[in-house]
C-alpha cells in the first residue's frame, strides 16, 4: 500500500515544482517522499531477510535452451 500511495505523491510533488507550485527541496516535496522511502526500505529488507532464493519448483531447473518439436 506504501508503494501505491507514495508513487502518485512522488509524481504529484514532482509536478507540482514544474509548475512552481512549490519549491524545490520543500518541506511538503520531503513529505511526499516518506510513503515512498519505506516501502524501498522495507522491499530491501524483506529480500535480504529472504535471501533472494528463488521459487521451490524453480530451484532444480535447469538452465540451457528447451528442446522443441519442429511444429507439424
Amino acid at each position: 500500500m506504501l508503494g501505491l500511495i507514495g508513487g502518485p505523491l512522488v509524481a504529484a510533488s514532482g509536478v507540482a515544482v514544474m509548475l512552481d507550485l512549490i519549491e524545490r527541496g520543500s518541506t511538503l516535496q520531503g513529505v511526499a517522499t516518506i510513503p515512498e522511502f519505506i516501502w524501498e526500505l522495507s522491499l530491501g529488507i524483506y529480500l535480504i531477510v529472504k535471501r533472494f532464493t528463488p521459487p521451490p519448483n524453480q530451484a532444480g531447473a535447469e538452465s540451457g535452451p528447451v528442446a522443441r518439436g519442429n511444429g507439424s
